[in-house]
């Protein structure tokens, strides 16, 4: 268990009142989770003792530096079991992640026609770098179907392998619906069918034990700004045989060995990917982030966010008119979207925001997804290891001010 008023005391933001004295309530970790002490305190750390630039310098500071950021980088191999640190590559966020794999690695080894497999529940850092490579490659692009209920049909996902992909993404939870899907099991049917595997791990690895050896999946991407740590720094990791074949993404310093005018030779793992002067404060905010976490426990982290996630939908259940795309809370993480009646998501947001509750709205940056069940938007709540029982009170109680609103009007 938890101590959840032990964890609230660490995250400053936590005690801010807003709109004249609303005490906030914060139910938007999905789109970006708030920083404990730690994190704020490491970063500012390096800032006043030890800032400088990384890997070139042979002074004190540049050494420390360069001690920092690569101990970040052995954190995050250990919290998600990589075999070896230097299958970390440090990008800006999941989003860079997945464009690296496209255009490094689907670059080089994608042809017209060859097929890449994704899932209609992807968000849109998972469908747009493929649609760049069916317009500079002539790929094609399969989704696997969502069924009603908001999970994957896995039928319709054997029958898309059936026509051998070379590729299949997916989201390891999904952003909108909360979706919990059965990676490993999806992992080894596209190995059988002769594909390599992305996972998109931005909602699963801040919120529960993800271990790449036992997924044995060959690239897995995660951002840092949704698992307390700071934006501007993503992951993508990856096996070593296929990192070694991939060309860099990106050209410039810290990236090479060897530069002549006749040419370059690009650096050793993982640094050929790192090109440029590094987000080094961010890569040492990970790393707090990533000590917190794993003094918590990530076990300890789901049981929290399942709790919360059982009690928000037996509540949300209580409103008249709600309508929540995947009710059920079995393989599925801190996340309620939903509709009331026919008033706009953009609306329940705002009368939300006036009691201090800060819920997001719109399409979730899964547009596809949304046309799927046929509406523009939804509201979504999502829960992370600082949120309460006593929050999510807050939130239906908003909930009904919210009809009682739209109703007297």
């Amino acid at each position: 268990m938890l101590d959840e008023q032990k964890i609230r005391a660490d995250f400053p933001i936590l005690s801010r009142e807003i709109h004249a004295g609303k005490k906030l309530v914060y139910l938007d970790s999905a789109a970006s989770s708030q920083k404990p002490s730690v994190v704020i305190d490491a970063m500012d750390h390096y800032y006043r003792h030890s800032n400088a630039n990384i890997h070139r310098g042979v002074h004190k500071l540049a050494e420390e530096a360069t001690d920092l950021y690569e101990q970040a980088r052995k954190k995050i191999a250990v919290f998600i079991n990589a075999p070896k640190q230097k299958q970390i590559i440090y990008t800006r966020n999941t989003t860079e992640s997945i464009n690296l794999v496209a255009q490094s690695w689907g670059r080089k080894f994608l042809k017209a026609g060859d097929l890449v497999v994704l899932t209609q529940m992807e968000h849109h850092s998972n469908i747009v770098p493929w649609h760049m490579l069916v317009a500079q490659l002539g790929i094609r692009l399969e989704f696997t179907r969502v069924t009603p209920d908001g999970k994957l049909d896995l039928d319709h996902f054997k029958q898309l392998l059936a026509q051998e992909p070379k590729l299949v993404g997916f989201t390891h939870m999904s952003n909108v619906l909360g979706t919990i899907n059965p990676a490993k099991e999806m992992i080894s049917l596209a190995h059988a069918a002769g594909a390599i595997t992305l996972v998109d791990g931005a909602q699963s690895v801040p919120h529960f034990p993800v271990d790449v050896q036992d997924l044995d999946c060959d690239f897995l991407a995660f951002s840092s700004h949704k698992m307390l740590g700071p934006t501007g720094l993503g992951v993508l990791y990856g096996k070593l045989d296929l990192l070694r074949q991939m060309d860099p993404f990106l050209g410039g310093g810290d990236m090479i060995k060897e530069v002549k005018f006749s040419g370059f030779t690009p650096n050793e793992l993982p640094y050929k990917f790192e090109a440029g002067t590094p987000s080094i404060a961010e890569a040492i905010g990970i790393g707090a982030a990533i000590d917190y976490l794993s003094e918590l426990g990530m076990d300890s982290v789901e049981v929290h966010e399942q709790n919360l996630l059982t009690y928000g939908l037996e509540r949300i259940s209580e409103v008249p008119g709600v309508t929540v795309f995947n009710a059920d809370p079995r393989n599925k993480g801190g996340v309620i979207a939903f509709t009331i009646g026919s008033i706009h998501p953009h609306d329940v947001a705002q009368v939300l925001d006036r009691s201090g509750i800060a819920v997001r709205a719109g399409h979730h940056c899964a547009q596809p997804l949304h046309e799927v069940f046929s509406i523009p938007a939804t509201t979504r709540a999502s829960f992370y290891l600082y949120n309460t029982k006593n929050e999510i009170d807050a939130f239906i109680e908003g909930l009904f001010a919210v009809q009682k609103y739209f109703m007297a009007g």
